[in-house]
């Protein structure tokens, strides 16, 4: 017999705070536990196929356009049409769903605000269900906040429009059971916010709108449109009142990115490209072909022949069909006391914005309101309307323009970067913290991710550096201290010796170097977290 409390048929073994019973309630527990009940054992199925999956590129087998859905790449058919409120998305913040930063956010200026519970949220149990509760109290437009200073932090009338972010499918939440296991954290987070806010967002004019990351597949997008005609039909909300944005941020996503559209086809809303995680994703299902082995961080511009191809599938796949094609992050955060770099930065903001809105993008992505003016500005002096529907592009992309392999140096600057930022973007994440900023750049999960990635890649196909020194574990060790002897000095010794740098580098050192790529980074770092 369990110790812990069962609310709604959930076990529930995080601590209950103040706050939370008013989000776990007996009823809001009862929905989450029936999606669990209903599509939990399709999840790990479909987990399962991805493992299917990499084991047949291992052996050779490229990814490719699926032969089986060639009728719905070459159909004539439409998504749902678009919500008023969602008309004119050129520029959306991203960020977690810290209180305070949720209310700068909705501030901002932005159109929309992707309310982030994935890889810009460290997914501690009071950051999830902090998350939630700042959820609730901004889909009723009550969202208010006191700093420890006594500023106060409140709602403008005119706010961006929410569209939440859920965890992949591949994490789970282990402060919740059901029947014994742990439940999906997707569930978990899509579960809560749609049974506590859709009802309230649709009555003040907007609704459940969601951006669904990490997709593999289009069954993978075929088990989310089910999930929400379920819930819609369990809420008695109108069927289509969900709106997903799918991110196509892996390679075999971009394969069936028509298909994903297909499939949520009356719920979607658009395509966003997740460009860091798409080139985490190419690392790591190429992982077995040295001919994919990368060169450094800074040379994988999204001008390079693969990402190129990648954007232009994007595109002409939404608007043959009604959808948007959201664009991709702008890192860069605003320098202040440096007017000369400050403007640096800005100037990069906005040539990115620009190359997005040439290339047919209908909006972007960026992670502080001090470039939502740079961003808006870019897309307002080449983006006449609202979106850009209009562009189609003559180029027919095929399955070797998505995989042109992409070759250049290796430099040791380049993996002391890497080093650098992923294992201090690690400690921060365990110390609660999943929007860092590091160097001018807002990071999340994907930055790690491709870091440590390409650091186990160069090691696994034995390369060399521009210099001619061979990578190896003991150049990573060798190089290690020096930046973490930087970090501490940025830092100062108190703050350094507080954080949690012994596990981050025992993790991520493991991870770069270990003989077998790990799927996720977030799924061992998760354990480490309270």
């Amino acid at each position: 017999m369990s110790s812990y409390p069962i609310i709604g048929g959930l076990e529930i073994r995080g601590p209950l705070h103040p706050g939370y019973t008013g989000i776990l309630t007996p009823e809001a527990c009862a929905f989450v536990a029936g999606l669990c009940e209903h599509f939990g054992p399709r999840r790990l199925e479909l987990l399962a196929r991805r493992v299917e999956r990499q084991r047949a590129i291992d052996a050779g087998q490229l990814p490719d356009f699926l032969p089986e859905t060639a009728a719905i790449r070459g159909g004539d058919w439409q998504v749902a049409p678009i919500p008023p409120d969602l008309l004119d998305r050129r520029t959306e913040i991203t960020g977690p769903v810290d209180r305070k930063m949720a209310i700068n956010a909705l501030n901002s200026g932005a159109q929309c605000w992707m309310a982030d519970f994935e890889d810009a949220n460290s997914p501690t149990w009071e950051n999830c269900l902090d998350g939630q509760v700042n959820m609730h109290d901004a889909a009723r437009l009550t969202l208010a906040y006191t700093s420890p200073e006594g500023k106060k932090y409140a709602l403008k009338d005119k706010i961006a429009v929410i569209i939440a972010r859920p965890r992949g499918w591949h994490m789970e939440e282990k402060h919740v059971h059901f029947r014994g296991a742990r439940i999906s954290a997707s569930l978990f987070d899509w579960g809560l916010y749609f049974f506590h806010n859709a009802r309230a967002l649709l009555a003040r004019g907007s609704g459940p709108y969601f951006y669904l990351p990490k997709l593999e597949s289009h069954l993978e997008a075929r088990l989310w449109n089910d999930v929400f005609l379920h819930a819609q039909a369990a809420l008695g909300i109108p069927r289509g009142s969900v709106r997903a944005t799918m991110l196509i941020e892996t390679i075999t996503g971009a394969f069936e990115a028509e298909e994903i559209l297909y499939e949520l086809r009356e719920h979607a809303s658009g395509l966003n490209c997740g460009r860091w995680d798409y080139m985490f994703s190419m690392v790591k299902k190429l992982r077995n072909r040295p001919g994919y082995m990368f060169p450094d961080r800074t040379l994988i511009t999204m001008d390079v022949p693969f990402l190129r191809a990648y954007v232009t599938h994007v595109i002409n796949v939404c608007h043959r069909h009604g959808a948007y094609a959201m664009g991709g992050m702008a890192a860069q955060i605003p320098i202040k006391g440096d007017p000369a770099a400050n403007a640096a930065a800005l100037a990069k903001v906005r040539a990115d914005k620009t190359r997005e809105v040439k290339a047919g993008h209908d909006g972007t992505w960026v992670a502080h309101p001090g470039l939502v003016q740079t961003a808006l500005e870019a897309f307002g002096e080449h983006m006449k309307g609202a979106h850009q529907l209009h562009v189609i592009h003559a180029t027919k992309v095929t399955a070797a323009d998505l995989l042109a392999p992409l070759q250049g140096p290796i430099t040791e600057a380049g993996v002391r970067w890497n080093l650098h930022v992923g294992v201090r973007y690690l400690e921060a994440w365990l110390g609660g913290s999943g929007a860092e900023p590091i160097h001018h750049l807002m990071e999340d999960l994907a930055t790690a991710e491709i870091s440590r990635s390409q650091l186990w890649q160069w090691l696994k196909f034995g390369a060399k550096l521009a210099d001619g020194r061979p990578v190896t574990a003991a150049l990573y060790d060798a190089l290690l201290p020096a930046e973490l002897a930087a970090i501490r000095a940025e830092y100062g010794d108190e703050r350094y010796n507080a954080g949690r740098f012994p596990e981050a580098v025992s993790l991520f050192m493991r991870m770069s170097q270990s003989p077998d790529f790990d799927e996720f980074l977030s799924l061992p770092a998760y354990e480490l977290l309270p």
